[in-house]
């Protein structure tokens, strides 16, 4: 079971970045599935997440309207769509999915880190 993800790199202000998490050993289609970042210096924070039950997205009041969550069922893997990158953007980024009789997250991707700096 693991969660792999990518697409992480160095951009400038008001540029775009697409991560990817794909899975294996399990299929995400009955999972919730989420990413979280970390800054340094920092505690880990939910930017964004969706529900199995009725496929509603969710999103973190610092990144509503820049970010994207989506998934790609066929091919076992979820995506982070960000647009118009801040500084403040800058972490390194987590993607996760919870079991559908899980409480919590249980499947955690090892990382991608994201800097956003001219």
């Amino acid at each position: 079971v693991q969660l792999q993800a990518s697409g992480g790199g160095l951009v400038h202000p008001g540029g775009s970045l697409r991560l990817s998490c794909a899975a294996s050993g399990f299929t995400l289609d009955d999972h919730a599935i989420a990413w979280f970042r970390q800054a340094p210096g920092k505690e880990r924070e939910g930017v964004s997440c969706i529900t199995t039950s009725d496929g509603k997205t969710y999103y973190a009041d610092s990144v509503k309207g820049r970010v994207i969550i989506s998934r790609d069922n066929a091919k076992n893997t979820i995506y982070l769509d960000m647009n118009s990158l801040k500084p403040e953007d800058t972490a390194v980024y987590y993607c996760a999915a919870r079991p559908p009789s899980g409480s919590s997250y249980s499947y955690w991707g090892q990382g991608t880190q994201v800097t956003v700096s001219s």
